[in-house]
């Protein structure tokens, strides 16, 4: 990579197939010294040219909770928007854990449609992502669990196996992308990382005629590395950007890269934030983790609201419901108190069972009724949330739950987001950007279900150092 690009060039550009795996992004590109924003569209060259130069940009959209046929819909058009830009990679974005499914975020569909904008025959496919307790080895993906720090296969983990929506059943990512499209993808196994880069090219560039993709193997910093030398040279031979499926490790591939060549300095300005009076978190997540950091949070004195997600979505009084949430929340918070409410505390919640089985009895297949509720949870939150927000000034906002931070900020509409500070890996404080008086100077944390330590929401409250 040259040490300098033309003017107006981006390094990366990405698109988050969820907006906490977005923020995860863009905190690997923040931390080594790049400046980046994440937007809600793919954005004009105005837009750009008004918030300032960048070095990368992303675009937070919410595809994993999508449908194939909504795919089809939608993706087209920002893949082609992405392809447009002057930009060395466009990184199709997916959670560090690979949830997805043939019905819904089908990651090997959206490889299928990138053909129409990236004519590349060969997609990479990164998966490990150490900094995050992620691995990949022989194609298998494994991941670290927050509620007892061991490493799972993916399709034994206690978190992601019993994922509400998208279980992981299948660590062997390859054949995991092939239930979900037709394609031949391959592996670049560990034992290929050690070679010299040009040997490894090679190899990598015999595998087009057999394949569609390709899932690089990470156990470590080093391997990540060597797999964005790799990359980088991918994208050398090309006279357009070079599409890439994957986690954040992708970011930290090519980021480390760059700081190897001298090109991408880190950066030690996020590494302190102050407390505040109080924060609001809304959580939809049902992982074991959020069950235990809604606990910590009580117990560090937040005031709790649990929400009766029936009543919220399909109850004969919903908009009721709605209105007497807000009052609460406003009332708790008007008091000083910081509040977490939720829809779930854990997996075996007895909310989430009873909304699942109610959509069945109105016809719904269990596959269907698993998506729809969190889907239906998520639009009603956001709308709630907004309302919150505009009735009280707030300073600092969280949000756990993929599909949950999705729709709330798609409805709270900041122009972009930048990274403010250091919360947990992969779950960075973001500060929004936007015209909009009830939300200038709103802090936002996103956060996944299986992200951050327990004590991820009362850290959000109290910071890095007292307050003055």
């Amino acid at each position: 990579m040259a040490a300098t690009l033309p003017p107006g060039t981006l390094r990366l550009a990405f698109y988050g197939d969820d907006f906490t795996g977005s923020t995860d992004a863009l905190e690997v590109l923040a931390f080594s010294g790049l400046r980046c924003a994440l937007f809600l569209s793919v954005p004009t060259p105005d837009q750009m040219e008004a918030l300032g130069d960048f070095d990368a940009i992303g675009v937070a959209g919410s595809s994993r909770a999508m449908t194939p046929a909504e795919m089809d819909d939608e993706l087209p058009g920002v893949l082609r928007g992405l392809a447009a830009l002057p930009t060395c990679f466009v990184h199709y974005k997916v959670c560090s854990t690979f949830d997805s499914a043939p019905t819904v975020g089908s990651i090997g569909r959206v490889i299928e449609l990138s053909q129409a904008s990236f004519a590349q025959p060969l997609v990479p496919i990164v998966a490990g992502t150490p900094a995050l307790g992620r691995y990949c080895l022989f194609g298998h993906l494994f991941a670290r669990s927050g509620t007892d720090g061991q490493v799972y296969r993916i399709d034994r983990h206690p978190i992601m196996s019993v994922h509400p929506v998208t279980p992981m059943q299948e660590s062997d990512l390859a054949r995991h992308l092939q239930q979900q499209a037709a394609l031949e993808i391959g592996n670049v196994p560990l034992t290929w990382l050690d070679a010299a880069p040009t040997e490894l090219a090679e190899r990598i560039a015999s595998m087009a005629a057999s394949y569609q993709g390709i899932v690089f193997d990470g156990l470590t910093e080093a391997h990540l590395t060597a797999t964005g030398a790799c990359l980088q040279q991918m994208a050398s031979e090309r006279d357009a950007p070079l599409f890439i499926v994957g986690s954040s490790g992708v970011e930290y591939a090519l980021t480390q890269f760059w700081r190897q060549q001298g090109l991408a300095p880190a950066a030690d300005r996020y590494d302190r934030f102050e407390a505040v009076d109080q924060v609001l978190v809304v959580s939809g997540s049902a992982s074991k983790l959020s069950a235990t950091q809604i606990q910590t949070a009580i117990d560090a004195g937040f005031r709790e609201v649990a929400i009766d997600v029936e009543a919220l979505t399909i109850g004969p009084e919903t908009g009721a419901a709605e209105k007497q949430l807000v009052r609460d929340v406003v009332a708790a918070l008007a008091d000083g108190a910081s509040v977490v409410m939720h829809t779930a505390r854990g997996p075996d919640d007895a909310r989430v069972a009873r909304l699942i089985q109610t959509l069945r009895a109105h016809g719904c297949t269990a596959e269907e009724a698993r998506h729809q509720s969190g889907r239906m949870v998520a639009e009603q939150l956001a709308r709630v949330v907004n309302d919150i927000v505009r009735s009280h000034p707030l300073r600092r906002l969280v949000l756990s739950g993929g599909d949950t931070s999705s729709r709330i900020t798609q409805v709270l509409a900041p122009d972009a987001l930048e990274i403010r500070a250091r919360l947990a890996p992969g779950a960075p404080l973001c500060t929004v950007l936007s015209s909009a008086p009830h939300l200038r100077g709103l802090e936002l944390a996103l956060k996944g279900g299986q992200m951050g330590s327990a004590d991820y929401f009362v850290r959000a409250l109290r910071g890095s150092t007292p307050m003055a």
